[in-house]
């Protein structure tokens, strides 16, 4: 299927064929999405997987200018997938601006993993970095923990995000944070309780203390504002 213009219809879930049990947890609606990426087989490929998923409406991009296009139509989808190498211009750049229009959740598809890409798009406002490489398993495990409420880094990118991620600590001495500790202190962040860091990262509520606890150690302070201010100086959080 060639990509989708302004003046056609999108990739839509026919009513009735989506199984139960392929509908994201805990959302039980189908929800919408925004593909952004100027390969085609590759755009169609991850649209037929957000069907199989629980999307509803699927709508495509193939440059800057066709994704601004395309969210001035539609205004905020559930999701966006956006490619980090358009033709016109830069996907960070993209993610900023859906941001700034209400766009709450984006995830990031690239074929690099150079660490300042990958800090820039979280830093942006994505949720989640994924590669092309990645298996369908990966893009689906990255999709639906965005779609619940969390954070995710391709498995292959999180020592590369984990790396050199320091924050200034109480006595202002660089402290590393793993790429797992960032997840939990984005959430925090986002006014997120222990119970429910557990249930978007599927982690224990006591795995998650612990690693609040580790954070403190770190940090030097076990108080969670302080902890996510220090991380929002430092950048590693927005």
């Amino acid at each position: 299927m060639a990509a989708v213009g302004l003046g056609q219809a999108a990739r839509t879930t026919p009513a009735g064929a989506l199984p139960a049990n392929m509908v994201p947890h805990p959302r039980e609606e189908l929800f919408t999405v925004l593909v952004v990426d100027d390969h085609p087989l590759l755009r169609e490929a991850i649209a037929a997987r957000l069907l199989q998923m629980g999307a509803g409406t699927v709508h495509e991009a193939a440059s800057m200018a066709e994704a601004r296009a395309r969210a001035l139509a539609t205004g905020p989808c559930d999701l966006a997938i956006l490619d980090l190498g358009l033709p016109d211009g830069t996907g960070i750049e993209l993610v900023t601006e859906l941001r700034s229009q209400g766009w709450p959740r984006i995830v990031v598809l690239a074929s690099s993993d150079d660490p300042y890409a990958v800090r820039a798009a979280f830093q942006a406002g994505a949720q989640a970095y994924l590669l092309k490489s990645a298996s369908p398993m990966v893009v689906t495990d990255g999709v639906r923990r965005v779609l619940d409420g969390g954070v995710y880094a391709d498995p292959s990118v999180a020592p590369v995000l984990a790396a050199g991620t320091r924050v200034p600590g109480t006595d202002n001495t660089p402290r590393e944070l793993s790429a797992r500790e960032v997840e939990v202190l984005q959430l925090v962040a986002d006014g997120r309780s222990n119970k429910e860091i557990g249930e978007a990262l599927n982690l224990s509520a006591l795995t998650v203390k612990s690693h609040l606890s580790r954070i403190g150690r770190k940090l030097g302070t076990g108080d969670r504002a302080q902890m996510v201010a220090l991380a929002m100086r430092a950048g590693v959080i927005r």
